[in-house]
């Protein structure tokens, strides 16, 4: 054997590398993700890979007792990490060993492990919960709404914080494993697809598996008594949607409007690509929201969306979102363009598509109906502010937007980007920013000034500007003179659809 010798100097330095980093370098993950427009909201230092849901929940008195499992990895040395959360915690365990933790803040859960957490680690942390979510507020407001049979957990852009800790941010996305009991005869409906179900001693159990990454705010729980219907689309996209039992004289034009659920995913698989999600669908619980929200696979509507008759609109915008928003989704929350804009324009060609007005003639009677002073204007979709997040602007003035990028490039290549968007960032995050960089890439045109005119000027596009993306004559010198298109009461109706969401206050 060939002893190798090791000078001093050589063996201190080996034993260095051999001891742990010292405590100081570990520190507290940030209490925010970093999101202008929300602060507060998200955490630093880690990134969840899988929720694990695994909850009691009694209607009568709205008590929820849970357990979550959390598996995440560690970005920084973390001595301390937080979680979004506002019901009351026994324990919290931390690779198994028992974690101290504390409050802070309007929602924030203080843990500290046992031992810091270097920087790569592999961590599962466990929190067991219980309490009475319609107790519990932050920032003036609630986003669980109880139901005569149950509660819903369904808002934007918040609402986990009332039923399971995490990371409530859109860039820290995770699979998830939901499952509730419930007493017999109540139901609970949640996304993705049923794994199963089984009763004891008077409760049942739902195990529900969402197999793609999902953004908290896109998980949903719904508990009540439900009439689930089932099928299949052309295309092969199982089906699951679900109806109050006493949604009253609502009842028939919720179901006349979600029951096309499978025929809609199908026909904007023509437009957006391949449908991204093991299953679709919607509820109609008995809420008073008046808001309806793209929840992941299983889309939440309010009986309000349907008080005037079927709806088919509504249900088009929500299932758009499940490329854009959901399949991708935002960086930051100054990038809800790519949501709102988008599952707008996706009314705008359906609307096309059942001959109630074209996407031309959408944007022209858009583009009139407002004049130059009009506050419409003064909103900017591209970043248009926490508090106008769900401003109508960004809806109608986003759609405007999509039809002068169609007009600008070329439908060969617009729709190009249309279907090429949701594969290029499947499943991940991206800003506007990066849809402009792409749409240049697919269409090969430089389009920071259009983007520029119709995103992010605080003022109505000039006439120029109009007409050099298609805007007819009539539309830009004499707006009084453009018909209203058939479709544009239903498409109206859907501008509440986010409005009284926590976001939109």
């Amino acid at each position: 054997m060939h002893r190798r010798l090791i000078a001093p100097g050589a063996l201190a330095a080996s034993l260095l590398l051999a001891i742990p980093a010292s405590a100081a370098s570990y520190t507290p993950g940030a209490p925010g993700i970093g999101d202008p427009y929300y602060p507060a909201y998200g955490n630093g230092g880690y990134d969840v890979s899988h929720y694990d849901l695994r909850l009691t929940y009694q209607p009568r008195t709205d008590e929820l007792e849970g357990t979550a499992t959390l598996l995440a990895t560690t970005t920084q040395d973390l001595s301390r990490f937080d979680l979004d959360f506002l019901l009351d915690v026994s324990e919290v365990r931390v690779n198994g060993a028992k974690a101290a933790f504390s409050t802070s803040g309007e929602h924030e859960l203080e843990i500290t492990p046992a031992k810091p957490l270097a920087k790569g680690t592999s961590v599962t942390v466990v929190v067991r919960y219980s309490g009475v979510p319609s107790t519990k507020s932050a920032y003036g407001f609630s986003t669980w709404h109880r139901t005569p049979d149950g509660a819903v957990a369904a808002d934007e852009p918040e609402s986990a914080w009332w039923w399971y800790p995490s990371n409530d941010h859109p860039l820290d996305k995770a699979t998830y494993d939901v499952s509730v009991a419930v007493p017999d005869g109540t139901q609970a409906i949640s996304n993705g697809t049923l794994q199963s179900s089984s009763s004891r001693l008077g409760w049942t159990r739902y195990n529900w598996r969402s197999n793609k990454p999902q953004a908290t705010y896109l998980t949903t729980l719904a508990v009540g008594k439900f009439d689930i219907t089932t099928g299949t689309s052309d295309g092969g996209v199982p089906v699951v949607n679900a109806y109050s039992k006493d949604l009253g004289d609502n009842d028939g034009a919720a179901r006349a409007s979600v029951e096309r659920t499978g025929e809609l995913v199908d026909w904007l698989s023509g437009y957006f690509g391949p449908y991204p999600f093991s299953s679709a669908g919607g509820y109609v619980p008995n809420t008073t929201t008046g808001y309806a929200l793209e929840t992941q696979t299983r889309v939440y509507y309010s009986p309000r969306q349907f008080a005037n008759g079927s709806n088919t609109s509504v249900v088009v915008h929500e299932l758009a979102h499940q490329w854009y928003g959901d399949d991708v989704s935002l960086k930051g929350w100054k990038d809800i363009w790519i949501n709102e804009g988008f599952a707008r324009y996706a009314q705008w060609l359906w609307s096309e598509h059942e001959g109630e007005g074209t996407t031309r003639e959408l944007a022209d009677y858009t583009y009139a109906s407002h004049p130059a002073d009009d506050a419409f204007w003064t909103v900017a979709p591209g970043d248009p502010g926490a508090e106008n997040q769900f401003d109508t602007a960004v809806y109608d003035r986003g759609a405007l937007a999509v039809q002068a990028l169609r007009d600008e490039v070329g439908d060969d290549a617009f729709f190009a980007v249309l279907k090429g968007w949701p594969k290029e960032h499947a499943y991940g995050n991206a800003s506007v920013d990066d849809f402009r960089t792409f749409a240049e890439r697919v269409s090969g045109r430089s389009l920071t000034p259009l983007f520029d005119t119709w995103l992010f000027q605080p003022s109505k596009p000039g006439a120029q500007a109009a007409r050099g993306t298609g805007l007819t004559k009539s539309a830009v010198t004499d707006g009084s003179s453009v018909a209203r298109p058939r479709s544009w009461k239903k498409i109206a109706a859907t501008d509440s659809v986010h409005s009284g969401t926590a976001g939109g206050r």
